[in-house]
């Protein structure tokens, strides 16, 4: 019985212990991961509740804000949500921000931005050139407030999903286990809650989707890795998500509802080429890309080290 109790505290969330067998201590961080996601959402659902009733409105009754409203609201709540993975990084795991991350390079969240605007606008564009998406040029009735808003939420919501996995998870077993282990094991959290939005299309399509999925936690973990920090990591998953979805209209990640943004585009059909309704991120053409650029840093990497030590 002592045992299972011992067991049991080491594998907790609740506390900071490392010192266990290495399987034991990958279970625990899997938990962790699980727990902080769970409990996170739990507590931001209740605060979008909680301001529906503060403005007036009983959701339990279908009273709830509707269209973009709705959309800012629920999306700024990833905010709430690195707030909360702050906390539990302060109170339960006892360290700092820096050992979280966000070191003083916060340079490099630009040069994440920079290579990830570069790789999605020639990812999209190499596939309008095999005529898999059309470009049927600029919008009417642009609605720049809208997608300024937007800019924000998907600041908050790369910045939620890198802290998770790039932040916590990694960071935990780097300290413990080795990189490849680290990187892998963040990497197949990263991807298993973007599988569920993986309805509705060929099994094709879904394989290429979880190959690109794959793929990006790779460059993610590369970047990190690379700048020491994942200032980097949250710049590239961002602006790559805004640029995808606000500026070029296209499906992000399986979301197919219509969104303010500036240019018109268009899957034609559905197939490896555009992804289908999850979008250029099940692309053959998008996993090609993104393989190349892997290899690319991997490389820079391992010739010059941390190629941007300097900033």
């Amino acid at each position: 019985m002592s045992k299972i109790k011992e067991f049991i505290k080491d594998i907790s969330p609740l506390n900071n212990r490392s010192e266990m067998p290495m399987l034991i201590y990958l279970i625990k961080v899997i938990i962790i991961f699980w727990f902080v996601k769970f409990g996170s959402e739990i507590i931001c659902e209740g605060a979008v509740i909680g301001l529906h009733f503060a403005c007036g409105k009983n959701p339990l009754q279908g009273e709830i804000f509707e269209g973009n409203v709705i959309t800012l609201i629920t999306y700024f709540g990833y905010a709430l949500m690195v707030g909360i993975f702050f906390l539990y990084w302060k109170l339960f795991q006892k360290k700092t921000i820096a050992e979280l991350g966000f070191t003083k390079k916060c340079g490099t969240y630009l040069i994440g931005m920079i290579i990830g605007a570069i790789l999605v606008v020639v990812s999209v564009f190499s596939i309008i050139a095999t005529g898999a998406i059309t470009y049927n040029g600029k919008l009417d009735n642009i609605d720049y407030l809208y997608i300024f808003l937007m800019f924000g939420v998907f600041i908050c919501q790369g910045m939620m999903e890198e802290v998770l996995c790039r932040g916590i998870v990694m960071q935990l077993l780097r300290n413990k286990t080795s990189i490849p282990i680290a990187v892998g094991v963040s990497t197949i959290l990263f991807t298993i809650p973007h599988i569920l939005n993986m309805t509705g299309e060929s099994a094709v399509i879904i394989i290429f989707a979880i190959i690109n999925l794959i793929l990006i936690s790779l460059i993610f973990s590369a970047l990190t890795i690379c700048t020491g920090s994942i200032w980097a990591a949250c710049g590239f998953h961002s602006i790559w998500n805004f640029i995808l979805y606000n500026i070029l209209g296209l499906n992000l990640s399986g979301n197919d509802e219509m969104t303010a943004a500036i240019f018109d585009m268009k899957s034609v059909g559905s197939n490896i080429l555009n992804g289908g309704v999850y979008g250029i991120e099940a692309s053959v053409v998008t996993a090609a890309i993104l393989a190349v650029v892997l290899i690319i840093i991997i490389v820079i990497y391992d010739r010059k080290g941390s190629v941007i030590d300097g900033i």
